[in-house]
């Protein structure tokens, strides 16, 4: 390759946006929207980094297969996961790469219009989106942002096409899915920011040069978002890379953290020892009971309590509901406030129980995926965390901290 093929590569994150000059002189011309770049990303094996991981080149087959040059698509830059920070990073850093992806999805695949869905909060963003559009001139496809609400739903492809359409940012729970009918009625492509920076640089260098990078089964890099650490923030990784080397060279010394968030809040706990030594490779997390999911990677220092961690997640999730069946609105309501009783040590008899039984009751049984994503994360914690919770349980408070609290 010549040109610097890796998504950080180019002016400090810090620096800001990089102007369309700087782009084009670092990384050439954008190629043209040719349909064998559906192929191209089959063979790279290239898979959506909004969360759920589903292949790329499959989810533009879809659409084609769909599109009477009708298509829409939409670029999913709502990043409402409130430990992820990658996809405004390169909003606001990277918008002409962003643009460039979009640009040769609407190319591909027949697209009339071009909705850029950025989070409300997300100003600085917005503001270089806005200037790349600007500094480009007139684009051979409508573009345009929509703002989408700060909430965690907000994110989810059904409940965005449902927010470009309607103004309501929930998920909607039956079909079509937006692949088949998505804004205005027609075939949409929502696509995560990330996952087109991924497209316009495979359509550079193609599948062959995307799967040389990484070290594990799923090929390629990835941004994460570190949190937990001294040296946190946005770094980008070779899938593969262990846990351990994201904690070192993020100055988590041995020792100092005693459990690992992976993924976000739809994510799992895993402990210091589980964690260390897996690759942050799709496959080999879900192997391990965890998931990539959006690229967190969230550290809990040694004398904090996961109990605690974990109550203020679900507390936050259960705020965060969509409203719209029994199992978000009572289900999730009731888990967080138990899991806040256990962590503040007011639970009663039994309550430890009863938030066993909630999660087999409420997993699998809601309108959308969030109540299965919260539920999975607390029996990841109680999985984690298990001798903390009966501790806790018993009104003994959490054994880490306690073993970690200064002598009086």
């Amino acid at each position: 390759m010549t040109f610097e093929a890796r998504l950080l590569a180019g002016p400090a994150f810090g620096a800001g946006m990089e102007p369309y000059a700087a782009h084009r002189a670092r990384l050439g011309q954008l190629p043209p929207p040719r349909p064998e770049l559906i192929d191209t990303l089959v063979a790279s094996g290239l898979l959506g980094r909004g969360g759920a991981g589903f292949p790329v080149g499959r989810k533009w087959q879809a659409v084609e297969s769909r599109s009477q040059a009708d298509a829409r698509i939409l670029v999913n830059g709502a990043e409402a996961e409130p430990l992820s920070a990658k996809d405004r990073a390169l909003m606001h850093s990277r918008p002409h790469l962003v643009l460039d992806g979009a640009l040769l999805a609407a190319g591909v695949l027949g697209a009339r219009e071009i909705v850029l869905y950025v989070g409300a909060r997300h100003i600085d963003a917005r503001r270089s989106l806005q200037r790349a559009i600007a500094e480009r001139g007139r684009l051979r496809v409508p573009v345009r942002i929509v703002l989408a609400p700060d909430a965690y739903v907000a994110g989810e492809e059904s409940a965005a096409v449902h927010f470009v359409n309607a103004g309501d940012a929930r998920p909607t729970v039956t079909p079509p899915r937006p692949f088949e009918s998505g804004i205005d009625g027609s075939p949409t492509l929502v696509q995560n920011v990330e996952s087109l920076v991924h497209v316009a640089l495979i359509a550079r260098g193609g599948d062959a040069w995307y799967r040389s990078l990484g070290r594990g089964e799923t090929r390629g890099t990835a941004l994460v978002t570190v949190s937990g650490a001294p040296y946190g923030g946005v770094r980008e990784i070779e899938l593969g890379t262990r846990v351990g080397e994201v904690a070192a060279v993020s100055g988590v010394a041995p020792g100092s953290a005693h459990a690992v968030l992976l993924g976000g809040y739809f994510g799992r706990w895993l402990t210091r020892e589980q964690a260390w030594a897996v690759p942050l490779d799709p496959q080999a997390l879900r192997a391990a009971g965890a998931t990539f999911g959006a690229g967190v990677i969230s550290f809990l220092p040694a004398d904090q309590c996961g109990v605690a961690a974990t109550a203020t997640v679900l507390e936050y999730m259960a705020a965060q509901s969509a409203a719209q069946c029994g199992p978000c609105v009572f289900g999730l309501r009731s888990i967080a406030d138990t899991t806040m009783a256990l962590a503040t040590n007011s639970a009663v008899v039994h309550d430890l129980d009863r938030l066993e039984r909630w999660t087999g009751q409420i997993n699998g049984r809601g309108a959308c995926r969030h109540p299965d994503g919260a539920v999975a994360m607390l029996m990841s914690a109680m999985a984690a965390f298990g001798p903390d919770f009966a501790s806790h349980a018993r009104g003994r408070g959490c054994e880490v901290a306690a073993a970690l609290r200064p002598a009086a």
